[in-house]
Parts: C-alpha cells; structure tokens; sequence
C-alpha cells in the first residue's frame, strides 16, 4: 500500500532531521513531502544544503527536494510536522505552526512543561494522547495538535520504570547517572579536544530535565490535566563521553511498597513488558519495548545500541542495591527512540487512534 500522510520536516539539515530523513523514507504510511530549514539554505537542493553526517547516504527522494523556509505556508499541505528545530528558535516557529492548525511533532524542550502539550515517549505513555481534544478546544483548532517527545536520556530512563511501576507501584526514590554519546550534542557537538580522551560531568540543563520529565511522563492525565508524580524523587548526574551513539545509565531504585522485588523478578517484568504501541501494531514499534541482556558486562552502547532497530532499552546488570533494593544499567539509543525515532513512532499511534 503507497503512504498515505503528507510530512514535513522542519531542522532537516541538522542531526535530528538527517535522521527523521533516514527513518521516513521508506516508510508506509508517510511520504516526505517537504523539507524546512533556515534561511541560509531555504532555496537550495537538499544535497546542496546539508552536511550528511550519516553513516547511510541520503536517500534518492530527498536529493532534490528544494529547502523552503520554516513558515506554515510552505507546509499547508502536510498532514504531520516533525520538528527537530535547536530550541532556541523552535518555540516561534512551533507554535506559528501549531495555530495554522497543523499538527506538530517537537523534539525540542520548549513545550515540555505546557499544561495542555502531552510529553511522550511512545513505548510508556501513550494515554496521554487523552489530552489532545482538550488541547484542540484551548487552541481553537480543528485537526492540529502538538505533542512532544522527552530529552533524549529520560526517553530510556523511563522505559523500564515504567515496567516497574507498573508491576510493583510507586518508586519513592530514584537515582541515575548517565553517560551520553556526543551525537547528543549535534553537530558540530563537543569539541576534540573537550572529549578526546575524557569525560565531561556536566551537560547544560540535562539533570533538571530528567529529573521533572520522568514525574510528567509516569504520571497520569484526566484528559484536562496532567497528574505528575508527587512522591517520586528522582537525582540524575549527567556526563558526556566519547561514544557516538547510545546513552549508557546506571539506575537504583527505591519502591514504596515492601517487601521489594528481587532480582529475578525485575528481570521477569523487564522481559514481559509490552506497550501500546506494540498492541496497535505500528510499523516503527519494537517486538519488545526492553531487552535483557543477562551478561556482566552488558548492555554496550556499540553492541546493543542498534537493536530493534534503535527502538528498544536494553536493560542488565540488576542486583540488589545496598542503599536502595534495585540498580541496573540500561542503555538507549539516543537519535532514534530518544530523538526522531520517538517522533515518527508517536505519529503512527496518532494514525492508528485516528487523531491525524
């Protein structure tokens, strides 16, 4: 069957574009139809105005598509709008688009915190497509909408507690330290000689995101409101390393409820879980949500981060903490479920709800 969605991607010169290019164009149900990206290379041919930084070439439909600029007018006729605009110009932007009545998949922080805009990863928290009517009637619009995906780093920390919540309550307490590949920065990212033969223990604003998003995304939503979690505290420290791809996180847990699960058990809900978008059957939706690696030295941003074509967390190492009851490592990749690939899926569950 030919796609039948129109898309439009906004940022499609920069890393979060190049890989919404890679994962829409062969897709089923969406067909690009226009690329938007600054003025400096709205005009151009799409070959002529990027820096492939991919490992795959771009893509044939694509070559010649011409750059236009990011306002709505030159997108009208898309059904969906994937963003991965910087932050610092995709509110405006966003949101002109957003009241032409189109609907809108961000990647940047800007709308997160909005009472009325769903933060979704798509493999958790899909219910909170509940909201979207509500969000229409405050917008007055018709059939545009905006949704946004979780930083990068969250999107795999709350995977499996999502499995865990699920099967075993509340966490009253978490903590998570992160080690995040380079290409989390964009391009041209952290300097050589910053991340060459080092480690950097700080990421601007990385820590607080993490920290607030995981509250939003686990908690729930009465189609007008959101319902955070309100006992829940979460500490992230967050580090860039020299890795390309993949965020590596070492978890510990504290549950509410006693007695804790054990080992075993945690391993036995991780290998069980499945998502909503599993259950609708969308193309992009991994056969499982978390992968266990039971090896000692796994999960490897090299060796897992491709898995499931880039959808799923993989998860191992879980023991008993002695602070806590649980820590694990976990790892995600960060361009494809914590970045674009969290996009795309999140519009095949609006298809398969009806709601595009």
């Amino acid at each position: 069957m030919a796609p039948t969605k129109k898309v439009g991607i906004l940022g499609a010169t920069g890393t979060v574009g190049q890989r919404f290019i890679l994962l829409l164009a062969n897709h089923p149900v969406f067909t690009i139809h226009a690329l938007g990206a600054s003025s400096r290379s709205a005009g151009k041919h799409y070959r002529d105005a990027v820096k492939w930084k991919q490992s795959s070439p771009i893509p044939a439909l694509v070559e010649d598509l011409q750059v236009k600029c990011c306002v709505p007018e030159e997108f009208k006729d898309c059904d969906v709008i994937f963003s991965g605009l910087d932050a610092d110009v995709a509110g405006d932007i966003e949101m002109a688009f957003l009241k032409a009545d189109l609907v809108v998949f961000s990647n940047a922080k800007n709308y997160r915190r909005e009472p009325t805009v769903p933060l979704i990863v798509p493999t958790v928290n899909a219910d909170h497509f509940d909201m979207i009517p509500y969000q229409r009637s405050v917008y007055g619009l018709k059939k545009g909408f905006i949704i946004t995906n979780a930083n990068c780093s969250t999107t795999g920390l709350v995977v499996p507690l999502k499995a865990l919540q699920d099967a075993f309550g509340p966490m009253s307490h978490i903590i998570v330290h992160t080690q995040q590949a380079i290409s989390g920065a964009g391009y041209p990212g952290v300097p050589s000689l910053d991340i060459l033969d080092n480690v950097v223990p700080y990421i601007s604003g990385e820590e607080e995101k993490m920290e607030w998003e995981t509250s939003k995304i686990l908690g729930g939503q009465d189609g007008k409101q959101f319902l955070p979690l309100t006992n829940t505290a979460v500490s992230a420290t967050c580090t860039r390393v020299p890795v390309l791809d993949g965020h590596l996180e070492a978890v510990s847990v504290k549950f509410a409820n006693r007695p804790a699960p054990t080992p075993e058990e945690v391993y036995q809900v991780f290998e069980k879980f499945t998502s909503e978008a599993q259950a609708l059957g969308c193309h992009s939706a991994p056969e499982r949500s978390i992968l266990v690696n039971k090896a000692a030295d796994r999960p490897q941003p090299r060796l897992d981060r491709d898995l499931q074509k880039g959808q799923a967390v993989t998860v191992g190492r879980v023991r008993p903490c002695p602070v806590f009851d649980i820590k694990f490592m976990l790892l995600v990749h960060n361009t494809v479920l914590g970045a674009a690939g969290s996009s795309v899926l999140n519009a095949e569950i609006a298809v398969a709800k009806g709601l595009i």
